[in-house]
């Protein structure tokens, strides 16, 4: 049960992550408005975002796969800390009953991010990986 149960926090995280890079290379416009609204601006550069959409997309098909696993989930577990600072109003006051601008719908993230320590932790015990498949061959 655990070997399928990593795989599929594993899958799903990286099919959010996936998401969110092809998000940023077909719909530049919307990712610029993401990046004005919940990270201050930091990244609303139209010419940098399918830039950062297809590095994020291939960290995410290498996560999806379960390759390069020691630097790969790092980066998606960055990836989604970035996400998870984005929307800390909601993490604190998911109801918005202290907090301007929350959304209950963004807690999750919190949930998400806990998941990608998940796989960092038990790196040593998923099978169902190419990087499991290599050391065996």
């Amino acid at each position: 049960m655990k070997p399928f149960s990593l795989l599929f926090l594993r899958v799903s995280i990286a099919l959010l992550v996936l998401l969110w890079g092809i998000d940023k290379v077909v719909d530049t416009d919307h990712a610029i408005a993401v990046s004005d609204n919940f990270y201050l601006g930091l990244l609303s550069f139209p010419g940098l975002m399918p830039i950062l959409g297809i590095l994020q997309s291939v960290v995410a098909l290498l996560a999806l796969v379960g390759l390069f696993r020691v630097v790969v989930d790092p980066l998606i577990l960055l990836i989604n800390l970035g996400s998870l600072a984005g929307v800390w109003r909601s993490i604190l006051d998911p109801w918005g009953w202290f907090l301007e601008g929350t959304n209950v719908l963004f807690f999750p993230s919190l949930v998400i991010a806990a998941g990608c320590l998940v796989l960092i932790a038990f790196q040593g015990q998923e099978t169902l990986v190419m990087d499991a498949k290599r050391r065996a061959a």
